[in-house]
């Protein structure tokens, strides 16, 4: 059982939906998005998803890119990253972590280094978009086998064929991606989303979370009404750029997590 296991657990006994928030490690800067990061549990956030920043993030869009871009010219690094989490963890809080990026620095540091590194600074689980199941070998296994869930996206295109094969090593949960494209690209619909969660849970047990396309608290209270729940990326991230403070950034989200957990 890993942290993201009894989050799930935990809110499954209260009758409750998870709310999952999305920032990108080192934006605008370093002690901004750590402080950020620190806040979030007290702001109702059930599991953090910790971007790493990369050079070319393939499945994001602009308002992501960017904000890596700002992360990356500020000096942010994968050991920045992972201090962000290793300084959430002194205070004790025990609230999951996924860090999300892509290949690249993972496979840069090495594996066996990067898992054990992540292990120690508390990192519960991975989003390696850029990873397909044909390379579990690669980090799924490992990585799990080191205790951290690996955790797969399925989207509108993954087919009943497909869809297997996504599901077979995924631990922690399933992020559902609502919308064909990138990041922040369209608005997530409740109508669309339902019957595709129906579907990936006739074949998993695995809580299945929604993100992609939701900005305000009644789009996170629609889609989580109709999986197990939430995940906000792009609509945090867009308050960071326009210079909002980490508080009123934290406000925005609590927004959103009040939204969520409505449902």
């Amino acid at each position: 059982m890993t942290r993201i296991d009894d989050t799930f657990a935990r809110l499954r006994a209260e009758g409750r939906k998870a709310f999952v928030a999305y920032v990108m490690a080192g934006d605008p800067d370093f002690d901004s998005s750590r402080e950020i990061v620190l806040g979030l549990p007290a702001a109702g956030v059930d599991i953090i998803e910790l971007g790493l920043p990369f050079t070319d993030p393939m499945a994001d869009g602009p308002t992501i890119q960017l904000a890596g871009q700002r992360a990356l010219a500020g000096g942010q690094t994968l050991d920045r990253t992972l201090q962000i989490a290793r300084d959430l963890r002194a205070t004790g809080d025990q609230t999951p972590i996924v860090l999300m990026g892509y290949y690249n620095p993972i496979h840069s540091r090495g594996v066996p280094r990067f898992l054990e590194q992540a292990k120690e600074a508390g990192i519960d689980g991975l989003i390696v978009v850029d990873l397909p199941p044909e390379e579990d070998d690669e980090l799924c296994i490992p990585a799990q086998k080191a205790g951290l869930n690996f955790i797969r996206l399925a989207t509108p295109t993954t087919d009943d064929r497909r869809l297997p094969k996504v599901l077979q090593n995924t631990s922690g949960f399933v992020y559902y991606v609502s919308i064909t494209g990138i990041t922040g690209a369209a608005a997530a619909q409740a109508g669309d989303v339902a019957p595709e969660v129906a579907r990936i849970k006739a074949k998993t047990d695995l809580p299945v979370i929604v993100g992609f396309g939701i900005r305000t608290p009644e789009s996170a209270r629609d889609i989580a009404s109709v999986a197990d729940g939430a995940v906000v990326g792009s609509a945090i991230v867009s308050e960071v750029a326009q210079g909002r403070t980490p508080s009123e950034v934290l406000a925005f989200v609590k927004s959103l997590a009040d939204g969520a957990h409505s449902a």
